[in-house]
C-alpha cells in the first residue's frame, strides 16, 4: 500500500445520494467573500488592501450530471447548466468541506457514462426521458388482508 493510499484510508468521505449521470442536481456550496468595512471605504486604495472582512455564504448550482469520475475520496462531478443562453461547467469534488449538500431532483434515463454529447444540443434537442419512481407493491399477507 502506497503513502497516499493509506492517507485515504484513514479520511472519511462524505455521504452523497446515489449521483448518476443524467440526474439533474442542486449543489449547495460554500463561497466566501471578501466585505469592506466602512472605514476602510473612505480611506486610501493602500487601506483596501490591508484587511478584509471576510464572511461565508451559500451558492446554490443546478444542473444536469454529464459525468462521475473517480472513486472514494477522489470522486468527482461534473454539473452543466445553462445561464443566460451560455453553458456553465463546474466540476466538483464531492470530499471537499466546500461542498455543502447535494439534492437529486430528477433522474434520467441515459445509456452513456459520459454525456458530453449534450454540450452540442439546445432547447428541446436536450430533452432526456425521466425516470419516474415504481410505486412499492405491497407482498404476501398483507395483499390478502387488503383483499378479504
Amino acid at each position: 500500500m502506497n503513502a497516499i493510499a493509506t492517507i485515504e484510508k484513514n479520511i472519511n468521505p462524505k455521504i452523497h445520494p446515489d449521483l448518476r449521470p443524467g440526474s439533474t442536481v442542486r449543489v449547495h456550496v460554500k463561497v466566501r467573500e471578501s466585505v469592506l468595512k466602512e472605514e476602510q471605504k473612505a480611506k486610501t486604495a493602500k487601506a483596501k488592501k490591508d484587511k478584509d472582512q471576510e464572511r461565508e455564504r451559500i451558492q446554490i448550482f443546478e444542473g444536469l450530471v454529464i459525468g462521475v469520475s473517480g472513486t472514494g475520496v477522489k470522486r468527482s462531478i461534473t454539473v452543466r447548466k445553462i445561464s443566460f443562453g451560455e453553458g456553465v461547467e463546474r466540476i466538483f469534488p464531492l470530499s471537499t468541506p466546500s461542498v455543502d449538500k447535494i439534492e437529486v431532483l430528477k433522474r434520467h434515463h441515459v445509456r452513456r457514462a459520459k454525456l458530453y454529447f449534450v454540450r452540442a444540443l439546445k432547447g428541446k434537442a436536450l430533452r432526456l426521458r425521466e425516470l419516474r419512481d415504481k410505486p412499492v407493491k405491497a407482498k404476501g399477507k398483507a395483499t390478502a388482508e387488503a383483499a378479504s
